[in-house]
């Protein structure tokens, strides 16, 4: 299953937020939202396979188990992924950074701004349930090997991830099927029906940038 920049999702896709544990340790503040616009994933999570629409890019390092933040302004809260982190801004996506100011995504009434006041706060990952592909983080399997064996056996990471050998997170080359990591006791290269990595061309799992301030949709790449 794919996801589409312009969808907003009000519902799990294919499993109950109730199926998704929560290992947070709630914290939260007031910060200056900013807008975001191109997709990425420091820690090698796959746009193709999550609402890109609804992600946090912030100075914090992500951690293997705060990834769902809720983020509030003018009456309004979003739910959003911290997949990425920023030299310093509090960037969320540009979409979720319209919602907030206006009541509507940005394909439909883009606008143009700086830094707005807002609050956060951690959540628990059932809140972002409806963000998922079937309810895992989704990686590329090769880049992302290194920073899922570098989370704890009990983190919400470690148990809730399913890898993918695609081998770019917008999803421009690779084979679009399961991988398994093995113990590292056995190695730390991911098991894939194809060779992993491979780099051939995949189709149909383009991945959507929201043009800041025009609201067109553009492929990334």
């Amino acid at each position: 299953m794919l996801f589409s920049a312009v969808t907003l999702f009000s519902s799990a896709a294919a499993v109950s937020a109730a199926a998704l544990p929560s290992f947070h340790s709630k914290r939260g503040g007031s910060i200056q939202i900013t807008p975001h616009v191109q997709y990425s994933s420091s820690i090698g999570v796959l746009g193709c396979k999550i609402n890109t629409n609804r992600v946090a890019y912030w100075p914090e390092q992500v951690d293997c188990n705060n990834i769902c933040v809720k983020v509030s302004a003018n009456g309004r809260d979003v739910h959003l992924l911290k997949i990425d982190h920023s030299g310093g801004a509090h960037d969320i996506s540009y979409d979720a950074y319209n919602y907030l100011v206006t009541g509507q995504s940005a394909t439909e009434n883009p606008i143009a701004g700086g830094g707005v006041a807002a609050t956060w706060e951690d959540a628990p990952m059932s809140e972002c349930a409806d963000l998922l592909d079937g309810g895992k983080l989704p990686f590329a399997a090769v880049p992302a090997t290194g920073w899922i064996y570098g989370c704890a056996a009990d983190s919400w990471t470690a148990k809730n991830y399913a890898a993918y050998n695609i081998a770019d997170m917008v999803c421009t080359l690779g084979v679009d099927e399961p991988c398994t990591l093995p113990p590292l006791s056995e190695g730390n290269q991911p098991i894939c029906p194809h060779q992993a990595g491979i780099q051939t061309p995949l189709a149909d799992h383009t991945v959507w940038n929201i043009e800041y301030p025009t609201g067109k949709l553009i492929a990334a790449v």
